[in-house]
Order: C-alpha cells, then sequence, then structure tokens
C-alpha cells in the first residue's frame, strides 16, 4: 500500500493529511500547501468532512481511523472520540473514563502525541480549572475550535 497525502486550507491554516486505504492516520497543521501524494478516496472523503466541521454543518467525523501508536494512546484517542461536540472535559475527568486516576499524566502525555488533532478531537480537553493547555497546533487554534463548536445559531427574523 502506497502512503498518500493530500491538503487542504482550512480557516485556521493548512492542514497536511495522510492515511492509506485502511484509513486516515496523520493531520499536521502545516504553514503552507505541498505536493498531493497518491490520491485516495478516504482523503477525499476527509478533506470533505472537515470543510463539513468548519462550515458548521458536521458535528462528528464519519471516517476509517488508522492512527500509529501504542495501545495505551490508542485507549485515550477512543477516550477522546467519546467526547460530545460543543463539550469538554478534563485530563482528570479522562483518567477517570480509562478507570484509574493514576494514568492522569499517561493520559495527558498521549493526548499530546494524538496524530489526528480535530478528528480525534483532542482540543476538548482543558486544565481542571477551565484553562486551555497545551495543543499541537497551538493555543489560538485550539481557541478557535471550541470557539467555533461553542456558537449558538442565530434565531433568523423574518
Amino acid at each position: 500500500m502506497s502512503l498518500a497525502v493530500t491538503y487542504m486550507n482550512s480557516p485556521i491554516g493548512w492542514l497536511r493529511l495522510e492515511g492509506e486505504s485502511m484509513g486516515l492516520s496523520k493531520l499536521d497543521f502545516v504553514e503552507e500547501e505541498g505536493s498531493d501524494a497518491v490520491n485516495q478516496e478516504s482523503l477525499q472523503r476527509a478533506k470533505e468532512q472537515l470543510h463539513e466541521y468548519f462550515d458548521g454543518t458536521r458535528k462528528e467525523f464519519k471516517l476509517y481511523l488508522s492512527p500509529n501508536g501504542t495501545n495505551f494512546q490508542k485507549n485515550v484517542w477512543n477516550t477522546l472520540l467519546e467526547i460530545p461536540y460543543g463539550k469538554t472535559c478534563s485530563y482528570e475527568d479522562m483518567a477517570k473514563s480509562l478507570g484509574d486516576i493514576k494514568v492522569i499524566r499517561a493520559a495527558a502525555s498521549a493526548n499530546g502525541k494524538n496524530p489526528l488533532p480535530i478528528v480525534m478531537p483532542c482540543h476538548r480537553v482543558i486544565g481542571k480549572d477551565g484553562s486551555l493547555t497545551g495543543y499541537s497546533g497551538g493555543l489560538w487554534r485550539k481557541k478557535w475550535l471550541l470557539d467555533l463548536e461553542q456558537r449558538e445559531v442565530q434565531p433568523t427574523l423574518w
């Protein structure tokens, strides 16, 4: 299987998507567009769904994901998928959902190594006191994503 790479421009900058026929394996924030390599249908689906997410019409991704990581990291990343759109949780909440409060630091570390930010919504994990904590794309992107998910549809007056 050959690795496929595609780029897309988004409201928070250029994104580089990587995957194989098995699904999306990596999403990176990059400074500029690069060259696409081996176009995969799965990456086109990911781009479409990301555009819908940024437009505010998609609340949940329906994609095949194939991130590389340890079993523990994958457990943490699966926990991220359970955080509802527009909601947040703390690292402590995440550790509790994994069944052991003592794994809080390991869970935070695994969260920081999430290869699919946005899709596996690590931006929804915040400090226990409500503060924004680290994010691979920078705190300004984390804030932007959280603000996007908090926007309420304004009623239209006819």
